[in-house]
């Protein structure tokens, strides 16, 4: 990856919808998740966009053609416990070959700082794109956090994928990962007192799970 990564925003009408849709209080927890998973197939086309093909020959009813397949469809998803789930269905519904590293973190809510509590990861995450999937990058600490483990673990190619994301936590993740880019739906004003994303969409974990 590049030494300082971009940000891409997916602002596709498709996902501003969705995200509109998410943000409004009275969403219900079912279609909370309904529509995080429908995001995350959607941001999959884009953060997965250099994917290497191979071609292969086929029959089609007409003819035979030289086909495009995906040359290797091992992608590594990494949810971030417990939110990260939401978006991690879409993208594994577009990837049934994608295996998972599942990351716990917890949020000291007087320090923000994220504390990890689990970590499980298959072998390989040095040789395919793993992608953190983190609903809302707040402050940064968590998917600092999240990059750190992944990155001792072996992975190279990092990639984070949020529904929203605030300026201070994007200069903060790219201040300790400058290669990683970053994939969101939509950038926001910024943080209140709290560390929560102004306007935002609250807590995403609990609006997922109904849980307060």
């Amino acid at each position: 990856m590049p030494a300082t990564a971009a940000v891409h925003v997916v602002d596709h009408p498709l996902v501003v919808h969705r995200l509109s849709q998410m943000r409004d209080r009275r969403s219900e927890p079912y279609t909370f998740r309904r529509l995080c998973r429908e995001i995350g197939q959607f941001m999959a086309y884009e953060v997965l966009r250099d994917l290497p093909l191979a071609h292969k020959r086929i029959e089609t009813p007409v003819a035979q053609m030289q086909a495009p397949f995906l040359a290797d469809g091992t992608v590594f998803l990494a949810p971030v416990l417990r939110a990260g789930l939401g978006i991690s269905e879409g993208f594994a519904e577009m990837l049934p070959a994608a295996k998972f590293a599942h990351i716990g973190l917890a949020r000291d809510p007087e320090t923000l700082a994220a504390a990890e509590y689990y970590f499980k990861a298959p072998e390989g995450l040095d040789r395919h794109p793993v992608l953190i999937l983190d609903p809302m990058l707040a402050t940064g600490h968590s998917a600092i956090a999240a990059a750190d483990r992944l990155r001792r673990a072996g992975a190279v190619d990092l990639r984070l994928v949020c529904l929203l994301a605030a300026p201070e936590g994007i200069a903060n993740f790219h201040a300790k990962h400058p290669g990683a880019p970053i994939f969101t739906a939509a950038i926001d004003e910024r943080l209140n007192e709290h560390g929560y994303i102004v306007p935002g969409l609250g807590d995403a974990g609990d609006r997922l799970f109904g849980t307060t």
